[in-house]
């Protein structure tokens, strides 16, 4: 039988509104994630949360000890739900992640947070590539406009470009209400 987690990238304070580094969309998909957050809880499955820290006290954002490296109280973990604090783009690396997965014999992710273009492609390439079977929430993710050659990128169009590569090679690309129907 599969046993499923959900992971909540990143979903922190300074990528709202207030923060240092304010997303587009950020809470909308934060409601968005909340709602499945609260199906895997309803469920008594596995949630894990990721948590990001600088370590650079120059850092632009998440800044380690600061109120914007803080989980957004949209999302906020329960004392019985594992935080992860990463310093790398890849939630895996060089954090006890897998070690969680694997001491509670998950074989199924889901996976919501943020940026669409970092950290959420970061951990849903890792985890394809560890073998989980693993699905992705796409308005539960967020990301912000981008520049790239003197070509300026919307927010939308980024997300849309990440989630399209998901969905043709990693991951099925669901919307929340399709994952809870």
């Amino acid at each position: 039988m599969s046993k499923q987690a959900l992971i909540l990238v990143d979903i922190q304070n300074d990528y709202f509104a207030a923060g240092k580094w304010p997303l587009v969309g950020a809470e909308a998909a934060a409601e968005k994630a909340a709602q499945v957050l609260k199906a895997f809880r309803d469920a008594g499955d596995l949630v894990v949360h990721i948590r990001h820290e600088a370590t650079d006290a120059d850092a632009p954002f998440f800044v380690a000890g600061s109120e914007g490296a803080q989980i957004h109280p949209t999302v906020g973990n329960l004392s019985n739900e594992p935080v992860i604090v990463k310093h790398h783009i890849n939630s895996f690396r060089e954090t006890d992640l897998k070690a969680v997965l694997d001491q509670h014999g998950i074989d199924k992710l889901v996976i919501v947070g943020s940026m669409s273009h970092m950290c959420t492609d970061g951990i849903v390439r890792a985890a394809v590539d560890f073998g989980y079977d693993t699905t992705v929430i796409h308005d539960a993710c967020a990301t912000l406009d981008l520049e790239f050659n003197g070509v300026k990128v919307p927010a939308a169009h980024v997300h849309a470009a990440f989630m399209a590569a998901f969905a043709f090679g990693y991951a099925p690309v669901v919307s929340a209400a399709e994952f809870l129907a």
